[in-house]
């Protein structure tokens, strides 16, 4: 287990909890980036960024080209605020831990995806967080008065 997540500040954790898209970036096997926006779950506890997606995509595509391991990063922004996380993203398309990152998704995003029987869920051992998510706001002159 990953304890990247975990030394990062409260807000780091609260603020992959909140709603927002995300994009997650894969390479191509002749090595030119790939960057696509997607759905993140987060489990700080396991360590385990989540990602569900079709088996027919380009980024399941990236990650079996490197023998099913590939150094992937997801990444979410809202004004100054941003998180990212980077390590090794694995394809799953065991039915319990589909199932289980499809229940994540609707709990972070607020609806359930319609059933697929393409899904899968690229799993990301999170080995490095790192982000801006505590922003201080300078007082302007009215609020400090």
């Amino acid at each position: 287990m990953s304890k990247a997540i975990l030394s990062q500040p409260s807000s780091y954790l609260e603020f992959w909890n909140e709603y927002h898209l995300c994009t997650m970036a894969t390479l191509r096997p002749d090595g030119r980036p790939h960057v696509v926006p997607v759905g993140v779950t987060v489990d700080a506890a396991a360590g385990v960024a989540r990602v569900i997606t079709r088996k027919s995509s380009r980024k399941v595509a990236n990650i079996l080209a490197c023998d099913g391991l590939a150094q992937v990063a997801v990444c979410q922004v809202d004004g100054g605020r941003w998180a990212t996380l980077e390590s090794v993203a694995e394809v799953c398309a065991d039915a319990a831990v589909v199932e289980d990152a499809v229940a994540r998704y609707g709990q972070r995003y607020g609806r359930m995806p319609a059933p697929d029987p393409e899904r899968v869920v690229l799993l990301i051992s999170v080995e490095r967080a790192m982000g801006q998510t505590l922003l201080t706001r300078p007082q302007t002159a009215q609020a400090a008065a």
